[in-house]
Formats: structure tokens, C-alpha cells, sequence
């Protein structure tokens, strides 16, 4: 599966710049940004978070689409990562209305893909699997059936790199951060003739 996986250095770079894209995401995506940005300011930990969002169904594709976009290869992908439980997360503090479409966007591609090969998208074949997200992410799909999956796609593409980016997995296998360079406060100048 790793050719169909996204260069993880581009992907950093495509967060870091995420905002000048934006104006062209939905605004339930927006939104669900915006919660993943908060859990990263405050210094979110999957295991600190208790309950959940998703059936196990819910979990299970969630599982399956977050490893398609970030496969492991020579270093971990989003399932070592756990980048199911940090989205999780994420939906569990976001307002509903984007919780909602999230969920709505992931019952339709189960739908789809039902509809298409008889199989829910965790039970279908990866070729099957990849075929539905290459329609998806088509920068040429406009086609009025497809918005819900396409947004969902979209946030799901946005959710997975954040949780994985951010997650120490991510931090130390890919980024080389072995947490070092973070501060835990503001230290300020240190010159003397800057102390007040």
C-alpha cells in the first residue's frame, strides 16, 4: 500500500501551511481544524482522553482510511501512531454539527461502498478501497452525490496527518524531535540589561 500513501515530509509541509487553503474547506471541516489545532496547543495525549465517538464499525474503517493515507513503510504508520483514538478525540470535543457531518461522511462511504462492491469499507478489498478514495480525492470530482464523501475525505485526510504529525510516534520516527528543543515555559531574554 505505500505508493498509494502521501510523502509524510510534503504532508508537514502542507499543515504548516494549511490555512491558506482554508477558504475552500467546508466550514464543519474548518471547524474540526480548529478543535485538532486547540488539542495540539494544549499538548493532547491519546491516552488522556476517556469515552469514544465511534462504534466499533466506526472505529474500524477509521482504522483502515487513516493507515491508507499514512501506510507504515520503514517507519510507523497511523495505526501505531493512534491516530483513530486521536481523532476520536477530536470529534468528542467538537461542536456537533461537524461531529455529525464527520460521522454522516464516514456512514456514506461505507454506503458506497456497499453500494458498489457489497462489502463495508473495512471489509473490502484494498484495491476496492483505494478505487473509492482515488474518486474521492479527485481534484476533478464535482459531482453533487459525491460532496459528502469528498468533504469527509478532505477531513479525514486534514485529522490524520495532525494526529500523526503530532504524535510521538510521529515526533521521533519522522520529525527527529525527541522533545528536546520544547519548552514547557517562556523563559524570556536572559540578558541581563533585558530582566526587569
Amino acid at each position: 500500500m505505500a505508493q498509494y500513501g502521501i510523502n509524510r515530509r510534503e504532508a508537514l509541509k502542507t499543515l504548516t501551511t494549511a490555512g491558506m487553503g482554508a477558504a475552500t474547506l467546508p466550514l464543519w471541516v474548518t471547524t474540526l481544524n480548529e478543535v485538532a489545532q486547540a488539542h495540539v496547543d494544549e499538548g493532547y495525549t491519546q491516552s488522556a482522553t476517556g469515552g469514544s465517538v465511534f462504534t466499533q464499525a466506526q472505529h474500524n474503517s477509521v482504522a483502515v482510511l487513516s493507515e491508507l493515507i499514512l501506510p507504515e513503510t520503514d517507519t510507523a504508520g497511523a495505526g501505531r501512531a493512534r491516530v483513530v483514538e486521536y481523532i476520536d478525540a477530536v470529534l468528542m470535543d467538537a461542536p456537533s454539527l461537524a461531529r455529525n457531518r464527520f460521522l454522516g461522511g464516514l456512514k456514506w462511504v461505507d454506503e458506497r461502498c456497499e453500494e458498489l462492491f457489497g462489502a463495508t469499507f473495512a471489509a473490502a478489498s484494498p484495491k476496492q478501497q483505494v478505487a473509492i478514495l482515488t474518486v474521492l480525492s479527485s481534484p476533478e470530482n464535482d459531482t453533487p452525490s459525491d460532496r459528502i464523501g469528498v468533504e469527509f475525505f478532505q477531513a479525514m485526510k486534514s485529522l490524520t496527518v495532525t494526529g500523526y504529525y503530532t504524535s510521538r510516534v510521529g515526533m521521533l520516527q519522522e520529525l527527529d524531535d525527541n522533545g528536546a528543543v520544547m519548552f514547557t515555559d517562556k523563559p524570556g531574554c536572559d540578558h541581563p540589561e533585558h530582566k526587569a
